[in-house]
């Protein structure tokens, strides 16, 4: 019997596009993903490809990236950010000439720049086709997720708002992959019973959650998290396994943790004298992160050491034996337990947390799948591969549940953040209404442009990031400013419809379309209930 590991990527950035702006903070969001994880995790890609390495990965690809990541206007900020990050290490190397400790690390940041800037140019700079090659040829799989990573528990009172989530998100991965998904990934992996007829008329198929979603399912699984459950609604749900989470994630003996690795913290945003900085900015006054960073993680409260790749990889060959020594041995453990299938460990993790929080980490993730081809005992695998070699599943019921603090939505329902959840309620009650009316009527040019840009603006109110964000603290005012925005551009479009204004707002609506033009043919009768679209 051979185990099986499906590691599965959550890639995902809130929608953050300013053209309206020179210079835009939060931008960067993905710049730096790009530059620390998706660039990197496609070259590992091709490193397997070269060196015939047999893969298998699931990475969700959410529609706000995917759309960012098409955007020609982002695009051209993204060439420039790793153009000025180049410029930055060159005057680094030179700076620190009579320093041979901090000019090698210099020297690698130098040489690192120039590799992923050639990368880039080399694919044009179109990294979803280079994702849909490698799905296309069978070694990865390229999940889904609610079109704005908006809540779903949340609105089963208002299943329109469920209906339009899935329904764009559909749409749009079949617009840059060419064809329908069949698996998502439930948004903060929160699900409840609710949702299975509502991702069955979606034709979603697979999806992971939280441990304790599954193992506190009914009836309780019998293979554990070892094996998928099959809902009632013909969902195959993958629970997490708890100790690969433990290893990777956890701030307390997790391998991102160890001190040869790159501390995260101290940027030379915070070291440099700010007239040198200044100009590598991008046009800010504060000091923000420069991705050039000297330091490992070290130990005790001290000074940090100076940063050792060398170091830092060999401490990468030594984590991904253990990873995969570790799976062996929970293979082995289980699989007496499992007479009809060989167990299947699923290990979720945030893919940004590869190469960005953790800067080893993609590194670590190309040792554990060159490791895993040579052991006979393990086997990579995908939630696709896995349902179709094993098509028996238990019948169950998971639990309500989430993968955020507490285990359930308590994170998205904080006392700091609730109150944005009534407006969003009548925003979308609004919308329902408006689509039922325009619906049973010839709609202009005008009119159809406004019910879009109403569609767009409600569901990027809807993202769980702003709440999220707002609850952690980490980005200031900004997310219950683009929350407020978007609602009031919501309601400001829908009094035009609802008025028949709708010539006197179309400079506003032509502001819109050029801040927001993600999902271009979204379709706005989606939140009608089912009795009126069909009639």
């Amino acid at each position: 019997m051979t185990g099986r590991l499906a590691i599965v990527l959550h890639a995902h950035l809130p929608y953050v596009r300013h053209p309206e702006h020179p210079h835009f903070y939060e931008e960067s969001w993905l710049f730096e993903a790009v530059a620390e994880c998706y660039l990197p995790l496609l070259a590992a890609m091709a490193g397997w490809n070269r060196d015939a390495v047999p893969w298998r990965l699931t990475l969700t690809l959410t529609p706000t990236l995917c759309a960012m990541l098409a955007d020609a206007h982002l695009r051209g900020r993204t060439a420039g950010y790793l153009e000025a990050m180049v410029r930055l290490a060159e005057k680094e190397v030179e700076r620190n000439l009579l320093h041979p400790d901090l000019r090698e690390v210099a020297e690698f940041y130098e040489a690192r720049g120039r590799g992923l800037l050639e990368q880039w140019h080399a694919c044009g700079g179109n990294l979803l086709a280079e994702f849909r090659r490698h799905q296309d040829e069978g070694n990865l799989e390229i999940l889904t997720c609610a079109a704005t990573h908006a809540l779903l528990p949340l609105w089963l009172e208002q299943p329109a708002a469920i209906q339009a989530q899935l329904a764009v998100a559909v749409a749009d991965y079949r617009h840059h992959f060419g064809r329908r998904p069949d698996s998502l990934w439930l948004p903060e992996c929160a699900w409840d019973a609710g949702l299975d007829p509502h991702l069955a008329a979606a034709g979603l198929r697979r999806c992971v959650l939280e441990t304790h979603g599954l193992l506190h399912g009914e009836p309780r699984p019998r293979c554990a998290t070892f094996a998928p459950v099959i809902t009632p609604g013909g969902m195959s749900v993958f629970g997490r396994d708890p100790a690969s989470a433990r290893q990777v994630w956890s701030r307390h003996g997790g391998y991102p943790g160890d001190p040869r690795y790159r501390e995260f913290h101290q940027d030379l945003a915070h070291e440099a004298e700010w007239e040198y900085l200044r100009p590598h900015q991008s046009g800010t006054a504060e000091r923000v992160f420069t991705g050039i960073k000297y330091h490992r993680v070290t130990g005790g409260n001290g000074p940090k050491e100076v940063y050792s790749r060398a170091a830092a990889l060999a401490a990468v060959q030594e984590h991904a034996r253990h990873f995969v020594a570790q799976r062996n041995a929970a293979i082995a453990e289980a699989a007496p337990l499992l007479p009809h299938r060989d167990p299947l460990l699923t290990a979720p993790f945030d893919a940004e947390l590869f190469g960005h929080w953790w800067f080893e980490g993609p590194e670590f993730l190309d040792a554990v799948v060159r490791i895993v081809a040579s052991d006979p005992g393990l086997r990579l695998t995908n939630l696709r591969e896995d349902v179709a070699e094993f098509p028996d599943r238990q019948l169950a019921v998971p639990a309500r549940s989430s993968w955020g603090e507490g285990g359930h939505l308590g994170v998205w329902l904080d006392a700091g953040n609730a109150w944005m959840l009534a407006p969003l309620r009548a925003a979308t009650e609004r919308m329902v209404a408006l689509a039922r009316r325009f619906s049973s009527r010839p709609v202009d040019a005008l009119s159809e442009r406004l019910l879009r840009q109403a569609g767009r603006e409600l569901l990027l109110a809807q993202s769980s990031d702003w709440p999220f964000l707002l609850k952690m603290g980490t980005a200031g005012s900004y997310p219950a400013e683009r929350f407020r925005a978007h609602l009031e551009s919501f309601n400001r479009l829908s009094a035009a419809l609802e008025s028949e204004t709708g010539p006197r707002w179309e400079p506003f609506l032509r502001t819109l379309e050029d801040w927001h033009p993600l999902f271009p043919e979204l379709d706005w009768r989606l939140w009608c209930d089912s009795e009126t679209a069909a009639s």
